[in-house]
């Protein structure tokens, strides 16, 4: 092997890694992510909403973004807190006060040819057993859902599509726990899974790869001084 020869291999195969790598960042998916919040801030919710059960003055959010997983999910831009949300609910016995956010999103996030609505909140007075999933249908219906009990749309919104995958053109965040199928997409689900041990990334392989035609281009060079000394 001549000298140019291992240079253009090398240089070859880092471009096509590149390449995959680049690829491999670009995908997300666009749903309906689900939030509590914890004093004055957002957290990605550890349970779907047909099982969370909230309590009397929990406050809960959805947001409608494109997401690559839980780690980079977009949070409600709403920070409305349970008394200003439920100022003109007041509590009764046999029920319950849920305050919701409801976030559609951007023009950016929204499938093709739709709009999304303005952001609104809402407070769901409920039984006291009830699910999010239920005090969310009580404020904000039409609700939909595909075969596997995910939150396709909210009012309505978006019209058609439930956690298609999409081109990002961003650099993943940093991977949090996997999804309940609810909060997200069962291919980010998948995704999550991967990236928190499922597999190497390829990333790992563009890395040993290109190690691999370093150490095989010194390797050639040093045999190389040896043969002319």
């Amino acid at each position: 092997m001549t000298r140019r020869r291992a240079v253009t291999l090398f240089v070859t195969v880092l471009f096509l890694l590149v390449g995959a790598v680049g690829q491999a960042q670009a995908a997300g998916y666009r749903y309906w992510s689900f939030w509590d919040r914890d004093g004055d801030r957002w957290t990605y919710a550890t349970q779907g909403p047909s099982t969370a059960r909230p309590s009397d003055g929990d406050v809960q959010g959805f947001r409608f973004a494109v997401s690559e997983d839980s780690g980079d999910a977009a949070q409600p831009r709403t920070a409305a807190d349970f008394g200003t949300i439920c100022a003109h609910s007041p509590a009764r016995d046999g029920s319950k006060r849920v305050a919701l956010v409801i976030d559609f999103g951007t023009r950016t996030d929204a499938p093709s040819g739709e709009s999304p609505p303005p952001r609104r909140t809402a407070c769901a007075v409920v039984s006291p057993d009830a699910t999010t999933a239920e005090a969310l249908a009580s404020v904000a219906k039409p609700l939909r859902y595909d075969t596997g009990a995910l939150l396709c749309a909210i009012a309505g919104y978006p019209r058609t599509g439930c956690g298609e995958q999409v081109a990002t053109g961003r650099t993943p965040g940093a991977t949090s726990e996997e999804h309940n199928p609810e909060q997200g997409t069962r291919e980010a689900q998948a995704k999550d899974q991967e990236s928190a041990g499922g597999g190497p990334s390829v990333g790992l392989f563009a890395g040993v790869a290109a190690v691999a035609v370093l150490g095989a281009a010194a390797a050639w060079q040093a045999r190389r001084r040896r043969d002319g000394s």
